[in-house]
């Protein structure tokens, strides 16, 4: 490390005193008496290292180390800021200013140990020259300038950090454009994400097929090299599209920006944005920071998303729970007493279960119920929805139906109950059936009331026969012989 150029920034009058044991050491020290002159010394001939204090009036230790690692000729100069030993605050801004390390003052071996570290670990390469034509003025602007970046940086991220209360996709990614929005003009900007898939676009409005087009096929290439198992093509992905003018209806403009949005090290999407002319620099940083920010927002979104999912659906059929069921059909109910619409309710008992669990045991039992809570799935308009009631028990709500039409599907699902494959553990088909009670909304309804004559027709149902629909205070509907199907 002989003769190693070392630039000591010391306004303290006993600088000499430790440039001269630094010589002792073996390196070449210059000596400056401030922060501007110990920057325009570095930034006109880059040395081997810089020491200074971290505080020093005027520009401090952590802003000069700051305009030394954004600077070209000086960005990997390595930077030992000396403090107050022990000063666990102090050694913090050193860390964050990018100090190579931190000594307390006085520590003359520390500060040694470090210097040599720091020289090794960074070997000396062809560095060229930059001249501070300004002087001091010059020095004092370019801090401003890496400060204000800085600044500028910092409440960009936190402003995309504080959509973490968002609490789901749709709602982060309108703020998020919101936002975008008020700091460049873009054509579109997209956010797509891996688990769950997300894609949310935001474009103007007569320009939104285009700029849907143009996304994904900016987004494909990364979903093909990303998408891990279940991942389905971007093509099928749904749009969440937010449609205003704060974007431009530019019918071209610049390729669009991407970057990588990361948790650790886990790629979990990708923030695009298309800018109308040929891309700043600053929307390149941007689009850096928002990408670099987003990953914890975004998985915090998906974490209540889903708790909120979990919250709502029997985890062993996949259908509404009671809550959420119940709380549906509160919703339809007011809705038909609103504008005076049928709604049917239907309630579904499978027929001899528990000699199914007793006898083929409960794993033969569950897949039953899974069978089932998948048919509904299949077999229900997409204005009806179902829910698992409890036990062996399941809940239909007919939405814009009378009772006549209210009893043809409920012998549909009846019929493909029975026509339905199960299997138990021995390979073994399972015979199900099930029997449903019907009964329609009369005026003054509550929930409470069409589940209780619901389950009084289902009832009926069971004394009937099984394998049958009966509607509340009707007669049973007669089934085939096939239909009349017993479990043993």
């Amino acid at each position: 490390m002989t003769g190693q150029p070392i630039i000591l920034v010391d306004p303290s009058e006993t600088r000499e005193i430790l440039a001269e044991r630094l010589r002792m050491q073996g390196y070449a020290i210059t000596v400056a008496s401030s922060p501007v002159e110990g920057a325009g010394l570095a930034l006109a001939d880059p040395p081997a290292a810089v020491v200074a204090d971290l505080w020093m009036p005027g520009i401090s230790g952590v802003q000069l180390c700051r305009l030394l690692r954004a600077e070209p000729a000086t960005e990997k100069v390595p930077v030992i800021l000396r403090g107050p030993e022990g000063d666990r605050h102090s050694r913090f801004w050193a860390e964050r200013a990018g100090a190579t390390a931190y000594v307390g003052q006085g520590r003359m071996g520390d500060l040694v140990r470090a210097l040599s570290d720091a020289i090794a670990a960074n070997p000396a390469t062809d560095s060229f020259m930059q001249l501070c034509g300004e002087g001091e003025s010059d020095i004092r602007d370019r801090i401003a300038a890496h400060l204000d970046a800085a600044l500028f940086e910092s409440v960009l991220a936190s402003e995309v950090r504080a959509l973490s209360v968002c609490g789901n996709f749709v709602r982060l990614f309108d703020l998020l454009s919101q936002f975008v929005a008020r700091v460049t003009s873009y054509r579109w900007l997209a956010v797509y994400t891996e688990h769950p898939q997300w894609l949310g676009l935001h474009a103007h409005p007569a320009a939104r097929q285009r700029s849907e087009e143009e996304a994904r096929r900016a987004l494909a290439p990364v979903v093909a090299t990303t998408g891990g198992p279940g991942t389905v093509p971007l093509s099928t992905v749904p749009v969440l599209a937010v449609e205003d003018e704060d974007a431009y209806a530019d019918a071209i403009g610049a390729p669009p920006i991407l970057f990588p949005i990361k948790l650790g090290l886990e790629v979990i999407g990708t923030v695009a944005l298309a800018p109308r002319e040929q891309p700043h620099a600053k929307d390149m940083d941007l689009v850096s920071i928002i990408a670099r920010e987003l990953a914890g927002p975004i998985r915090i979104a998906a974490l209540v998303e889903e708790s909120q999912r979990l919250a709502t659906i029997d985890s062993l059929t996949g259908l509404m729970n009671r809550r959420a069921f119940t709380a549906s059909a509160l919703r339809e109910l007011a809705r038909s007493q609103r504008h005076g619409n049928p709604f049917c309710l239907l309630l579904l008992d499978v027929d001899h279960f528990k000699t199914i669990n007793d006898r083929r045991g409960h794993p033969s039992g569950d897949a039953v119920l899974t069978g089932i809570g998948r048919l509904l799935g299949q077999e229900l308009r997409k204005a009806d929805f179902s829910g698992r009631w409890g036990g062996e028990e399941f809940v239909v709500a007919l939405t814009e139906t009378t009772a006549a039409s209210g009893m043809g599907g409920a012998e549909r699902i009846r019929a493909a109950v029975a026509a339905m494959t199960v299997k138990d553990a021995d390979g073994e088909p399972i015979p199900i059936t099930v029997s449903i009670g019907l009964t329609a909304h009369r005026e003054g309804d509550t929930v409470d009331s069409l589940i209780k004559r619901a389950d009084q027709a289902m009832y009926e149902a069971k004394s009937s026969g099984r394998n049958r629909v009966v509607l509340e205070s009707g007669e049973p509907r007669p089934t085939s012989a096939s239909g009349n199907r017993q479990v043993a």
